[in-house]
């Protein structure tokens, strides 16, 4: 029925997806209030723009194509994902196969003069730009702004008389040095550096340590640089102003962790809204889970911004976890961005990502109501999954949730392998993989990926083919299956079924772990041995992300 529904869908215009709203995390509390993190997805390094009564949102994507998502909002609590800014990255033989970790580093989003920009720092390449008149649709192809190592967390700011200035920060990795922070001056359109960068903060050897991620504003007269400082997982947010964009500036610390859970806070966006009210949204450190985002309320005092509760009037606040939403001119619908998929689209769903550029063998939609993944010919000397760039991956939803995938794993070949998998620095999969005539269920596990460790493999049961293909020309096995992953605080636990009704348990527990720089990812993975022999597929029929039992 679902392929007849589609064919008969064909002609009919495609047709943006319904409201989405999440079984396992929403902030929205129905009541005018949210409870934070508003997104509890690893969103990390957040900017936001404002236009109007519409808000968009970007994050770092580093190595993960498409890249620089963009999420549009009404309230700044219920967000949908509407497309990516970044198509590819480049060069093309650095990012064709996983780079982990690399790639697009804190991007900032901006309006001006009725276009959209986004800039941010590739550690290795340089200073990069995109624009688009319209932030859901296709983006112009990136721009390298300043080419060179070192530069991070870039942001613009296009001042009244037209010019524009660049705060960034820089990657003590790549170039020996940080903690600090330098403007300079770009051309009037953005597209390149017109002066030499000035140092406008230093926090070496202070609190201020690790200073970085910095956003550029001008409010009232006023240049306003906010920035992060003292680490990712035990700093502060660090405000600074000046009469000129080159400084000096006087600074002062406006939002710690305080006696809250939320450890951190670390870098965000400052929002003003069309209805005078300000909001910061800053990303929390979570470990295997990544980098989610939390609003907290702003209020003006000395012309100081303060950011959360201030309850000893120290001009520093602490952050909230329930809170009243922000001013609008309507009801807001619930809504989340999107985690389970029913794969009925002729495009891939918004919330998945690849490990490296999409070539067209990793895969593609189909016109049968599944999403087809090609197995991955591994390298001669394969090691473990962190090579392969055909990993089709979406964010973890929050920290307890259940993700079922139906699929179907084809096999034209011996050792061709397929399933879910919980990827980062470790992981573990449940696969189907053909030895003989027949699959085997297995657990494949692989502590220190990062660091070139062999995999483990524990066969869980012997499988007797679904169907086999009573053709002479390239025949195949298949095996249709249901596979499971069950997450409770920062343990993954697996099961399968064979109808789609009982589950058994599989394996053993796996503990997550991040990947780099981002949190752990949930997904599919489809491989087979290095050779020319016609590869196999793995046909996910759907993904579904649903409560814990």
């Amino acid at each position: 029925m679902k392929k007849v529904l589609l064919m008969a869908l064909a002609f009919v215009p495609f047709l943006a997806n319904a409201q989405y709203k999440s079984e396992v995390w929403c902030p929205d509390n129905g009541d005018g209030t949210y409870t934070n993190p508003v997104i509890d997805a690893d969103y990390s390094d957040p900017d936001v723009c404002v236009v109007g009564e519409d808000y968009y949102l970007t994050a770092s994507s580093f190595n993960c194509i498409p890249g620089l998502p963009i999420l549009h909002s009404k309230d700044l609590v219920n967000w949908e994902i509407i497309g990516h800014a970044l198509k590819k990255l480049e060069p093309a033989e650095e990012f064709d196969n996983p780079s982990h970790g690399n790639g697009v580093w804190a991007p900032s989003i901006r309006y001006h003069d009725g276009e959209f920009y986004i800039y941010w720092g590739d550690p290795d390449y340089g200073v990069f730009m995109v624009k688009t008149k319209d932030p859901a649709g296709d983006w112009d192809d990136p721009v390298c702004v300043i080419p060179g190592k070192g530069m991070i967390d870039t942001t613009p700011l296009w001042d009244e008389d037209g010019r524009c200035y660049l705060v960034s920060a820089w990657a003590n990795s790549r170039i020996n040095f940080a903690s600090t922070l330098v403007v300079r001056e770009l051309s009037a359109d953005g597209t390149k550096a017109i002066s030499d960068p000035v140092m406008v903060f230093d926090g070496n050897g202070t609190e201020n340590r690790t200073c970085e991620g910095p956003k550029f504003y001008k409010r009232d007269g006023w240049y306003w640089i906010m920035c992060p400082a003292g680490g990712v997982t035990e700093g502060f947010q660090l405000v600074m102003r000046s009469k000129s964009p080159y400084g000096p500036y006087e600074s002062k610390v406006v939002l710690r962790q305080g006696n809250t859970s939320v450890n951190g806070p670390h870098q965000g966006a400052w929002v003003h809204t069309a209805f005078d009210e300000d909001w910061f949204l800053h990303f929390q450190d979570k470990g295997a889970y990544g980098r989610v985002v939390h609003l907290q309320p702003v209020t003006w005092k000395d012309n100081w911004p303060v950011m959360g509760v201030d309850e000893d009037g120290d001009y520093c606040g602490e952050p909230v976890m329930t809170y009243k939403k922000p001013k609008t001119s309507g009801t807001v619908a619930i809504q989340n961005p999107v985690e389970s998929d029913e794969f009925n689209e002729p495009v891939m769903g918004k919330q998945w990502q690849w490990h490296a550029n999409y070539k067209q063998e990793f895969g593609m939609p189909t016109a049968y109501g599944t999403f087809r993944i090609y197995t991955h010919k591994l390298s001669e000397n394969f090691v473990n999954f962190w090579e392969v760039p055909n990993l089709l991956l979406q964010k973890t939803p929050t920290d307890n949730f259940t993700a079922t995938a139906k699929i179907r794993m084809t096999a034209k070949d011996q050792n061709q392998l397929g399933g879910i998998i919980m990827m980062g620095l470790d992981y573990s999969a449940l696969v189907v993989k053909r030895v003989g005539d027949e699959f085997q269920l297995q657990q494949v596990t692989c502590k220190k990926a990062d660091k070139g460790s062999a995999e483990k493999v524990d066969v869980i049961e012997q499988l007797k083919p679904t169907e086999v293909d009573q053709i002479d020309y390239q025949p195949a096995i298949h095996e249709d299956i249901y596979l499971r992953m069950v997450v409770s605080d920062g343990i993954c636990r697996f099961a399968y079924s064979k109808d789609g009704k009982k589950y058994k348990d599989a394996g053993e527990a796996f503990t997550m772990r991040e990947g780099k720089w981002i949190g752990a990812k949930i997904g599919f993975v489809a491989a087979e041995p290095a050779g020319k022999t016609n590869r196999g597929w793995v046909d996910a029929d759907w993904f579904r992300v649903t409560k814990n039992e």
